[in-house]
């Protein structure tokens, strides 16, 4: 971000952006996860455009239009199985939600879903996860299946089986496929066949040799009905982070639009270390395209003014970050009961919550900075640009940093807990 800026202020100071527009695409590809970015090609190659041409107006235009897309995207998830697949169970876990939660997906043995059935994500309400019958069930023929869930409107589909997939679940990828969405086979309750398999044969048992035989035998059964090259994800329910569930989010993240892919990435549940840090590429990505956007608004004499990150601004970011990780009051305070830990001790424990002691600093050189920012937002250009891009970028990542460490420790102790 440094060298950026520093093209940035360069740049201006000369009014050539020649070489920050050279900086801009390495800068962007060198930052984003490798599942990919939020920006499309498109969007990419607006911006860089915008920034040869010196046409600030035009990239805080085509910036917030990228955020805006990505915070406000809608993801129509569809999830398909018989009963006792596991198929509610792997809703709500996406959801966060526990099987007796009010909101969750109904969890039984027999046929619980009828009809297609919509759950929204509880945070993220245009995230929807549609609950599907099979097909070959009363209400849903074969040859009708796909219009009469309404198949257009889903982003993806999740197939799903605990045991083998059958003809139908063939025959309907194959149609899903023909009609230019994505599907991916979920093999649900894993660690079932494993506890099973290890009671009936304790000396011989080896679990990847156990789980080689499920991916195989699955594999080998979607060959045999005509799926060419099928992709399965072995999965628990119970338990997320194992098995094949972060080589499922990384696919999925891969393979959606940049902007949905955004939104997918935040609603992921925080599984193990690794899903968090995966989060937070996609939050460095956003905090570095709303320091790129600040340098062009704050260009402007006057603007930092009115569009400035204040205070206000600073402590709904870091509500949004905690909100992002699963540390908002009252996710905090479900955590704590799942302890059985005394709410204040866990509140204790947490940096992210006291948004004054992050940024008060009545040292003098700070209340010299505050005036020098003051100067400059009052004539704007170059240095103003570059005083409100760090500003914004140490603030943002300052935040996220914290929440992210909060997050990693809650989750070892919720680990520790678990295994005791």
């Amino acid at each position: 971000m440094d060298q950026f800026i520093s093209a940035f202020l360069k740049g201006a100071s000369e009014n050539s952006f020649q070489q920050l527009a050279k900086e801009f695409l390495p800068q962007y590809s060198a930052l984003i996860s490798k599942a990919g970015g939020m920006l499309s090609p498109e969007t990419l190659t607006g911006i860089h455009k915008a920034l040869q041409e010196g046409n600030l107006s035009d990239v805080m235009s085509q910036i917030q239009k990228a955020i805006s897309a990505a915070e406000n995207a809608i993801l129509e998830v569809a999830v398909i199985g018989q009963s006792g697949t596991g198929k509610s169970s792997f809703i709500n876990a996406l959801r966060g939600l526990g099987h007796e939660a009010d909101e969750s997906a109904d969890v039984g043995t027999v046929e619980t879903t009828m009809c297609k059935t919509p759950y929204q994500h509880p945070k993220y309400p245009k995230v929807i996860f549609w609950d599907l019958p099979g097909t070959g069930t009363p209400n849903f023929h074969e040859d009708t299946y796909l219009d009469q869930v309404g198949f257009a409107n889903y982003d993806f589909f999740i197939i799903i089986s605990s045991s083998r997939f059958s003809l139908n679940d063939a025959l309907l990828a194959q149609k899903i496929k023909d009609a230019g969405k994505k599907f991916y086979f979920v093999r649900t309750k894993v660690d079932s066949d494993l506890y099973n398999e290890q009671k009936a044969k304790p000396i011989a048992f080896k679990k990847e040799k156990v789980l080689q035989q499920i991916r195989d035998y699955c594999v080998t059964n979607l060959i045999k009905t005509g799926v060419t090259e099928p992709r399965i994800f072995l999965i628990s329910n119970l338990d997320l982070g194992t098995f094949d569930f972060p080589k499922l989010e990384e696919t999925l993240l891969k393979e959606l639009p940049g902007h949905k892919r955004h939104m997918f990435a935040l609603l992921l549940p925080n599984i193990s270390d690794a899903s968090i840090e995966l989060k937070k590429h996609f939050l460095r990505e956003k905090i570095w395209l709303e320091a790129l956007k600040s340098a062009a608004v704050s260009f402007i004499p006057f603007m930092t003014f009115f569009k400035g990150f204040d205070l206000p601004e600073q402590e709904q970011c870091l509500k949004d970050y905690r909100s992002y990780f699963g540390l908002d009051d009252q996710s905090i305070k479900e955590i704590a009961e799942k302890l059985g830990a005394p709410l204040a001790d866990i509140k204790g424990e947490l940096k992210c919550l006291d948004f004054w002691s992050l940024v008060k600093d009545n040292s003098i050189i700070a209340q010299a900075t505050s005036a020098a920012e003051a100067f400059c937002a009052v004539k704007g250009g170059p240095e103003s640009s570059a005083f409100q891009a760090l500003k914004v970028y140490y603030r943002r990542t300052q935040f996220l940093n914290i929440v992210v460490d909060d997050a990693k420790h809650l989750l070892r102790k919720i680990e520790t807990v678990n295994v005791a």
